[in-house]
């Protein structure tokens, strides 16, 4: 499943939020805001792929997440290197760790986060 860039714009402010109304949407958006209708569409695309339900309190609606968004973008992730680099993660970190200007103490930030993941297999 695919959020498009507006859906995962919205679903952000909903994994922040944790659970929100219509307004409480509206709020976290920034100048120029979407219309009310705008953010509508969105919800309802986004509940028929499952991605968010809502709770019913009167004539309002209460929406919150169905996914993890550390579920999300990992299969997202994993999409990516099987689509995009031979389904090669070294193609991937080849690529990510050349083309994405990263400092020295980044990559060694990097480094120690793959020896503790070596040392844990």
């Amino acid at each position: 499943m695919k959020l498009s860039k507006s859906e995962e714009e919205l679903m952000n402010y909903l994994w922040k939020l944790e659970k929100a109304f219509m307004k409480d949407l509206m709020d976290a958006y920034p100048e120029p805001k979407p219309a009310p209708t705008t953010l509508a569409t969105l919800l309802k695309r986004m509940r028929d792929k499952k991605v968010v339900d809502y709770k019913t309190y009167g004539k309002s609606r209460e929406y919150f997440p169905l996914i993890e968004k550390e579920a999300y973008f990992s299969k997202q992730v994993n999409g990516l290197i099987k689509n995009f680099f031979n389904d090669s993660a070294s193609q991937f970190a080849s690529f990510f760790t050349q083309k994405t200007n990263l400092t020295k103490e980044e990559l060694e930030s990097l480094r120690a986060i793959i020896d503790n993941e070596i040392q844990k297999k």
